[in-house]
């Protein structure tokens, strides 16, 4: 499903896999985060996808000119998990409305695990 708009010059069009790699660019950005997760759960196993792979964590509903968007983290041992969803919450909600200028209704955070982030534990990644 595509959210269109027409100006004077012509129709717009944006996809939902540019707000989703939109939304997860934006979640990143966040302290806390160690990375986005699959959408899919297999066998209690959750992957950490790559930043080519942001937006499978990402579901995006478009009706109308609004947006529904759902996310799927997995966020840093030792943080706030509340905070760090809020955060998340807020970032992505302010950087898909500039960008796009669709009203995003509402943002849904899914922590999907727990895990050692390695640079901040002082170790290598």
């Amino acid at each position: 499903m595509l959210s269109e708009s027409r100006t004077e010059l012509g129709k717009i069009a944006i996809s939902q896999e540019v707000i989703a790699t939109l939304a997860g660019a934006a979640a990143m950005e966040c302290f806390g985060l160690v990375g986005m997760a699959s959408r899919r759960i297999t066998d209690g196993f959750v992957e950490l996808l790559g930043q080519e792979n942001w937006s499978r964590g990402v579901e995006i509903n478009i009706e109308g000119n609004r947006v529904f968007i759902t996310l799927h983290i997995i966020v840093c041992y030792g943080v706030r998990i509340s905070e760090v969803a809020r955060n998340v919450m807020e970032r992505v909600k302010y950087a898909v409305e500039e960008v796009t200028g669709l009203k995003v209704e509402r943002v849904d955070v899914c922590v999907q695990g727990v895990q050692v982030d390695m640079t901040r534990a002082g170790g290598q990644k």
